[in-house]
């Protein structure tokens, strides 16, 4: 079971991902992780990716997919994987979709974890007042759940047409999002098409048709 999990910053996509992890042994390929893993590496790879990030430049796609057949090829035994913050264009998607064709596999299924943008700023300024990380800067966060929204909208359509969109409501308890994957994942793989409900669509998902 392989699958492409979207879900907003502060949205609980990394817990859900650790959990699958944990309780179906999948393997979580993040972008960041594989990144920052490559760059310590010193492999011939890593050294090029050290350069780029060393001056400031984003990492090109195809290198991203080399990376992820890297981890391909050393977990040939994997029951699958989680796609983390990748593909975030359709040309990405399409690059991962060739990349899995090559491996005589497929992404199985494409989980969304839907919230309501409004709540998660709402979570974010309280979070930011009480404990004053810089990274819940409130309006820093909405640049950020703004890229998200515009990134991820192109995307959507192509998964729903390949049959393999599903919608979660990401703003449920942990355990009933869970429930929720489960449920997708388990019909998914039986080549059922399941959608959980969803929670009504933020300002940012409105405006950018998310």
């Amino acid at each position: 079971m392989n699958i492409v999990m979207f879900g907003p910053p502060a949205a609980g996509k990394g817990t859900q991902a650790k959990k699958l992890v944990t309780e179906r042994s999948l393997i979580q390929l993040s972008t960041g992780d594989m990144l920052r893993a490559a760059k310590k590496s010193g492999s011939e790879l890593g050294l090029q990716v050290a350069g780029i990030m060393d001056r400031g430049e984003l990492v090109s796609d195809e290198i991203v997919i080399a990376l992820i057949e890297e981890q391909l090829d050393m977990n040939p035994n994997a029951k699958g994987f989680i796609f983390d913050g990748f593909p975030r264009t359709v040309a990405q998607a399409e690059a991962l979709d060739g990349l899995m064709e090559k491996h005589n596999i497929k992404v199985d299924s494409v989980i969304r974890l839907c919230v309501d943008d409004e709540a998660l700023v709402k979570r974010i300024t309280k979070r930011f007042e009480e404990e004053g990380r810089k990274d819940d800067n409130p309006e820093s966060f909405k640049v950020r759940l703004n890229a998200y929204n515009t990134q991820t909208a192109p995307l959507l359509p192509y998964y729903s047409a390949q049959g393999k969109l599903t919608e979660v409501n990401g703003m449920a308890d942990i355990g009933a999002v869970s429930a929720s994957i489960a449920q997708v994942l388990d019909k998914n793989g039986n080549g059922a098409d399941v959608s959980a409900s969803a929670p009504k669509k933020g300002f940012f998902a409105r405006l950018f048709g998310g």
